[in-house]
């Protein structure tokens, strides 16, 4: 029994962590350097309040009294450090950069590969625009965090534990205030942190269906004119909207109470220091110049406990986009080949179809027991009513998806022992969606085989019937298209694609309504010169327009994922069965 592809949950934040992780540990030295350069330029930052505390002890009291050369010598090193810290720091930032725009790049190269892994089910799932996101929105997320939380969290490490050592070694007692102070500034940062996480992965799923809506729009503006929808879509898209500005607003909004509650913390241990430090003072335990110190110390030390709060919220949001990205990664490809496999080498074009049950979830089977067989080098047309399973057999006959049960055989070899890649090779397609990509015409024709030369190209555009538009094209077969075919129309698209499948030297070929978007009179002649190129060749057509296939060799009826009639024209005619009706209501 085979099942058809189920998807995993998106992986939870450990898991995410981890990979993330695994990101970064391919720059392990660069890193390490990174670690290098903020432990000096961190650790050069904090011998600027100590000397800041000697030079203010080398003023005594009274007019005059100050020790200038202290004051200078003192002044001067702290330029000196402070001088040197930005330098390294810097030098830092340059380097996070780096590192951040190759994971990205990595990142962003993994998650395209990934997309061409992915079974045809998962895009049946999944909005376009969604994935887009993904790829986009999400990745430029974690680089941003990349660059610039990462220096900032180990910055506010290293600043944080240097500072508490400074004032341990200044004065013990004045530290005992912060084990009050910042025990209660974790707990509200861990409570907050928790509250506001929900939140940033809803804002980054609410992004993604934003930009699937708007995708989906998009594409679909000449269909959405003229059912007259425009009022209604922006209707649609103001809620869409709503729902994601209201997720962003709560996201930022709940996660900036973090800041203000921490701050409010770290100012009144300041108030603290203050109060006790005088006292210490009056008491002979501390110079003027210790307490400068111990209140600088103060403040470095709670000022990367603000940072951190404030940059929380930049984190949270990285993980969420981290999260939707790395579910994508952990989707199940297609099975790879095992070495069992064989190649689909000298192929003829028999098919056979045996018993095969197939759906698309459990609640609605499309195939329920299909078994049909034909020889090399018939013309097979498959017809039938709209949801009856005629383009799902093309699906199965691709392996785009597997069967349930039962078995497909391609010149006697069971599909699932075949190799994909030699078994998509074997056939050429043309769908009724046509897709032209940015590039020249022929570029796009020799897509299939770019080994073609232009004797081959133009013996396809030929006998497709789209030569002599091409020549009169100012460039000819130069001409750029975009991805939206200009300068050329839907038809001439359709004529290009089909002129691409027959250049390629496969020895099966599948039309889809590949001629949906030409008249009759073209499509007819497009099918005669098709029978003559194709000599041999394994062919099926689907088919609305039962006009177009009454040469066919076979004409399969297929009926609720059985085939319940098959003959040519001419017998099913003589049958009045299905065939008989459908060909009737669309020529009564």
């Amino acid at each position: 029994m085979r099942r058809s592809q189920k998807f995993e949950k998106p992986k939870n934040r450990k898991g995410t962590l981890i990979q993330l992780g695994g990101y970064l540990m391919r720059y392990k030295w660069r890193l390490l350097l990174a670690i290098v350069l903020t432990i000096g330029s961190n650790l050069l930052a904090l011998v600027g309040p100590l000397l800041s505390g000697y030079a203010i002890d080398a003023i005594e009291l009274g007019f005059g009294k100050v020790n200038f050369n202290q004051v200078f010598y003192y002044a001067f090193w702290m330029v000196i450090f402070y001088i040197t810290s930005a330098g390294l720091t810097y030098i830092l930032e340059v380097l996070m950069i780096t590192v951040s725009r190759k994971v990205t790049y990595a990142m962003r190269k993994d998650v395209f590969n990934k997309l061409l892994d992915l079974p045809i089910g998962y895009f049946d799932v999944h909005q376009t625009g969604d994935v887009i996101s993904r790829i986009t929105y999400d990745i430029d997320t974690i680089n941003s965090s990349l660059s610039n939380d990462l220096i900032q969290v180990s910055s506010a490490v290293i600043t944080v534990l240097g500072s508490f050592l400074m004032m341990l070694a200044i004065s013990p007692k004045l530290v005992l205030i912060f084990v009050f102070t910042v025990p209660i500034s974790i707990v509200m940062s861990k409570y907050l942190v928790k509250k506001t996480r929900p939140l940033f992965g809803r804002r980054s799923r609410k992004m993604g269906e934003l930009n699937g809506f708007v995708e989906e729009m998009v594409s679909g503006q000449k269909t959405l004119r003229i059912y007259d929808q425009e009022e209604n879509t922006i209707n649609k898209f103001n809620v869409k909207n709503k729902e994601a500005v209201e997720a962003y607003y709560n996201a930022e909004y709940y996660g900036s109470m973090i800041f203000p509650t921490i701050n409010l913390i770290n100012n009144v241990s300041l108030a603290c220091i203050s109060v006790f430090g005088s006292l210490l003072y009056l008491a002979g335990e501390m110079t003027i110049g210790q307490i400068s110190s111990f209140v600088l110390y103060s403040r470095k030390f709670s000022g990367p406990i603000n940072e951190m709060a404030n940059i929380m919220n930049d984190l949270q949001s990285a993980l969420a986009a981290a999260e939707r990205v790395f579910a994508l990664l952990d989707e199940l490809p297609e099975a790879e080949d095992t070495e069992e496999m064989a190649e689909l080498k000298t192929v003829k074009g028999n098919i056979i179809l045996e018993n095969v049950r197939f759906s698309y979830d459990a609640n609605q089977v499309i195939i329920r027991d299909l078994s049909l067989q034909v020889e090399a080098g018939k013309l097979v047309a498959i017809v039938g009513p709209t949801g009856a399973g005629k383009t799902t057999i093309i699906n199965l006959l691709m392996r785009f998806y597997d069967v349930e049960s039962g078995n497909i055989y391609v010149d006697g070899n069971e599909v699932h022992e075949l190799t994909r890649d030699s078994l998509r090779k074997a056939f050429a397609m043309v769908l009724q969606d046509t897709w032209i990509f940015h590039g020249s015409i022929y570029e796009n024709l020799t897509y299939g085989k770019e080994n073609a030369t232009m004797e081959e190209v133009v013996k396809a555009a030929k006998a497709a019937r789209i030569h002599s538009f091409i020549e009169h094209l100012p460039n000819g077969y130069e001409t750029i298209l975009s991805d939206a075919g200009t300068p050329i129309s839907k038809g001439q698209e359709q004529l290009l694609t089909i002129a691409r499948a027959m250049l390629m030297d496969a020895k099966m070929l599948i039309l889809d309504e590949a001629t949906s978007n030409v008249d009759t009179r073209t499509e007819k002649k497009i099918q005669e010169a098709m029978r003559h190129l194709m000599k041999n060749k394994t062919c099926f057509v689907i088919a609305h327009r039962l006009s177009t296939i009454q040469n066919a060799d076979l004409i399969l009826v297929v009926d609720r994922g059985d085939v319940v009639e098959r003959g040519t024209h001419e017998v099913l005619m003589e049958k009045a069965g299905m065939y008989w009706q459908l060909y009737q209501a669309q020529f009564d």
